[in-house]
């Protein structure tokens, strides 16, 4: 293989950089929390019921975007945002 050959199959690395903007503005995810880590998550909510889950909502680059008490709600916040969800596994 021939410095050319590597050059047009070397792989791009993303920066910290790229990948905190990768979807920004267009993508968002959504994250099932307890209490406990959503009252850490969003500190300014406070008495929020013990053993229940809620849903968070997510830009691409992890900024919180929204608490709910059911997985529709954020679902109909991201589309009211005009946001794509995308799958995090």
């Amino acid at each position: 293989m021939t410095e050319a050959d590597k050059t047009l199959h070397a792989r791009h690395v993303m920066t910290e950089h790229e990948l905190a903007t990768l979807g920004g503005g267009v993508v968002a995810y959504i994250k099932t929390l307890t209490a406990d880590e959503a009252s850490r998550m969003f500190p300014a909510i406070e008495g929020l019921p013990k053993g229940i889950n809620l849903f968070s909502l997510h830009a691409a680059d992890g900024t919180p975007l929204a608490l709910t008490d059911t997985r529709q709600a954020a679902i109909g916040h991201a589309i009211d945002d005009d946001l794509e969800i995308a799958s995090v596994h």
